[in-house]
């Protein structure tokens, strides 16, 4: 099996552009989840969001074109034989609101097609691209299908473009299903009371060791191995004993050729609601025992991103295994039982050179992917 290594990554979160806006918000405990000014939020349970400042429709159909715009300014060039390879549960869910408010929708930016087509036109690449839609699993599943393409030699290069907005449309159905903290998002609190949702974005560059050395580019990271598992147990509740994520994890550090004692931190999904967050405690605990591993979710510093929420945890476990830094969980003030000696509120160092990083989703999928530190 080939080398798979990531060699450019971009986000665009709550915080702003670029990973260094989101290492240096999740490392000081802040959060980007503040009132909704995009619609009115009367009806729901929450007002409360992680949105893009300054994002505007312009004359595009869906604010998910400005997103990309934003999300791809200074990311530099993409050979152009790279793969493209996209994940967003929702896509221009937005279109469909405009046409609910009378406006005339343009046909062609509702479909994902829509959105491959412009990006492949936007990057040059001749691959017209895929798109995976697993719920919040979705860019956790697209690095994965990227480094198995690598892996295999079936591809030099694949780019990997995660992207989702907020919108009325999912924040209203967030909300019918009493899953929205009404104040903000409580990562494995005893208190949690649901999740805060986050629009965003990330793009990573994967490509062989060989590929890599040949254009000379840096190596951030290596994924080192990666797994997926779904657990069949319920549309929206993920299976209490999880059995799903240990497969899941199970899978991922066989394909690494790794042990649970190589893993040194991890970055959890961590939504904020009472069934996810236990499910990944049981989860943890049947992995990797009483050992003091330090865990931590991003999701109350930017909210829940929903496709794009794996990949740009990936980038920002990149950067963790850069600084051997785990930033603090935003919000946590006391752990749920069982994650006292896992979860905290302060940052944590690294001691180790593997970061596993997990995402679950509704319909019982569960992902993941490992990534090993590049030494300097």
């Amino acid at each position: 099996m080939r080398e798979v290594c990531i060699c450019k990554t971009g986000v665009l979160t709550g915080f702003g552009a670029g990973v260094d806006a989101l290492w240096e918000g999740s490392l000081c405990g802040a959060t980007a989840v503040r009132p909704v000014e995009r619609f009115a939020t009367g009806r729901y349970l929450s007002s409360s969001a992680s949105w893009i400042e300054g994002l505007e429709r312009g004359a595009a159909a869906s604010l998910l074109y400005p997103l990309l715009e934003m999300l791809l300014d200074g990311f530099g060039e993409v050979p152009r034989d790279a793969l493209l390879v996209t994940a967003t549960t929702k896509g221009s869910i937005d279109v469909l609101e405009s046409l609910r408010d009378g406006a005339a929708p343009d046909a062609a930016s509702l479909a994902t097609k829509g959105v491959l087509e412009w990006l492949a036109a936007r990057l040059g690449l001749s691959d017209p691209g895929m798109n995976i839609n697993a719920a919040c699993a979705s860019s956790t599943l697209a690095v994965a299908r990227a480094a198995a393409l690598i892996a295999a030699g079936r591809a030099e290069a694949v780019l990997v473009v995660c992207m989702d907005l907020v919108s009325e449309f999912v924040f209203s159905g967030f909300s019918a299903l009493q899953a929205l903290d009404p104040e903000r998002c409580r990562p494995f609190d005893r208190s949690r009371r649901g999740l805060s949702l986050g629009e965003g974005g990330a793009v990573l560059l994967l490509t062989s060791r060989e590929r890599a050395a040949a254009e000379g580019l840096p190596v951030l990271a290596t994924v080192a191995g990666w797994g997926a598992a779904n657990d069949a147990t319920h549309i929206t509740a993920p299976a209490r004993d999880a059995c799903g994520l240990i497969q899941t994890v199970q899978q991922t550090l066989c394909r690494a050729s790794i042990g649970a004692g190589d893993v040194a931190a991890v970055s959890a999904h961590g939504t904020g609601t009472v069934y996810n967050d236990q499910m990944e405690l049981t989860a943890f605990r049947a992995l990797f025992g009483e050992r003091t591993l330090p865990v931590h979710s991003v999701k109350g510093a930017i909210g829940h991103t929903l496709g794009a929420a794996g990949g740009i945890e990936i980038a920002l476990g990149v950067r963790c295994l850069q600084e051997r830094l785990l930033p603090p969980t935003t919000g946590l003030l006391e752990p749920e039982a069982g994650g006292e000696e896992m979860v905290g509120a302060t940052a944590r160092p690294i001691a180790g050179s593997y970061l596993l990083s997990t995402n679950s989703g509704f319909g019982g999928v569960n992902a993941a992917v490992v990534l090993r530190r590049e030494e300097p």
